[in-house]
């Protein structure tokens, strides 16, 4: 089968990624669960071989022969965009593609919450998504960026490896940037789009100290640097920021983190129970108590003051889990898989149960 052939197969069962590796068939993720394509023939080397001479150029070949591992997008027209992993094991080459729809939903499309565009439009700072590999990071600063586009005149550059979602400029002039075609490092990328006269950068990923201390230093001149980053919470988010500096810098970062940190927004895809996945998010606003504990090295009191922050925005990732069981939305298993404390995620339902009882048992008797 040709590779636009399987690409269209991925699209048609409405999968997220095409694993192509020998000797097993082609095999989809279709809504978190890895399902091998057993009427298809397995994969020889060669099939491989040949799926990575049609869907990458001379130039990029060329990079692989030489590290043995790439990222690069490939369009197919008509169809959609696709993020390409290549890398060899045990001496022949594996492929990953990742779907990347052409079109950009909007952040009510994507049932995100609205505080999205709040972020989205401050004026400087630094705003984090972040969560595991395939929790939909780069769909949700895509629609945060979207909403950006269509409501204030702004000077956007992303910085991406490789670049996924494509924009066309509305009201904001947007470049898109890809590593290793367009710039050679992030940490550079950031520099040029201070020069560049950018209002809002946006990092792929902010996975080394030259990119995080430049993403800082961008935020500290009046910049809104939006990044992502693959840790699972608020707090660990914090924590990796820091720890990433010398020890001997790390309180000089705290004190800056603390002035120019706006939000932390961490997710996780959940099954629902009707087919497909949603999103779970917690949120970390920069209050002055949030400040103050990233400040003062306190970093672990983060989620105590989230838990009772709901009403100014802010939730843990608990708390949001809660509101999909509650609203049978998930499975209280799934939930429960995707908790960082299944206990306490525990308590918290049997506490909602309890006042749900106790709020009908006051209703009947009025």
């Amino acid at each position: 089968m040709e590779v636009n052939e399987l690409l269209k197969l991925m699209v048609n069962k409405g999968a997220s990624d095409l694993h192509l590796t020998v000797p097993s068939p082609p095999v989809l993720r279709i809504d978190g669960a890895l399902i091998p394509q057993m009427d298809l023939a397995p994969m020889t080397a060669k099939d491989i071989e040949l799926v990575l001479e049609q869907v990458a150029t001379d130039e990029q070949r060329a990079v692989f022969d030489r590290d043995w591992e790439l990222d690069f997008a490939y369009t197919v027209p008509g169809l959609a965009r696709f993020r390409v992993n290549a890398l060899r094991q045990r001496g022949v080459i594996s492929l990953a593609f990742r779907f990347v729809p052409f079109y950009t939903p909007s952040i009510d499309e994507w049932g995100l919450p609205q505080i999205f565009k709040d972020l989205i439009l401050r004026p400087r700072g630094i705003i984090l998504v972040t969560g595991p590999s395939g929790s939909g990071k780069s769909t949700t600063l895509a629609a945060m960026l979207r909403h950006l586009n269509e409501t204030a005149r702004k000077n956007v550059i992303t910085v991406e490896d490789p670049i996924e979602f494509i924009f066309r400029n509305k009201k904001c002039l947007i470049r898109q940037r890809d590593l290793g075609d367009d710039t050679r490092s992030f940490a550079t990328a950031v520099i040029h789009a201070l020069r560049h006269d950018a209002d809002v950068i946006v990092i792929g990923e902010m996975r080394d100290l030259d990119t995080i201390s430049t993403a800082i230093t961008a935020a500290e001149t009046g910049h809104l640097v939006l990044g992502t980053l693959h840790t699972l919470d608020a707090p660990q988010s914090i924590d990796r920021i820091i720890d990433v500096f010398p020890h001997g810098q790390q309180q000089q970062i705290r004190v800056q983190l603390s002035q120019v940190i706006e939000a932390v927004v961490s997710q996780a895809l959940v099954p629902r129970i009707d087919g497909g996945r949603t999103a779970a998010f917690e949120i970390m606003l920069a209050s002055h108590t949030i400040r103050k504990y990233i400040r003062d090295e306190k970093v672990f009191e983060i989620p105590v003051t989230m838990e009772v922050s709901r009403p100014e925005g802010m939730q843990t990732l608990d708390q949001a889990l809660a509101d999909l069981v509650t609203g049978r939305i998930v499975t209280l298993e799934d939930a429960l898989m995707k908790s960082r404390d299944p206990a306490k995620l525990q308590r918290l339902l049997q506490a909602r149960s309890e006042t749900t009882v106790d709020q009908g048992i006051v209703a009947n008797l009025v």
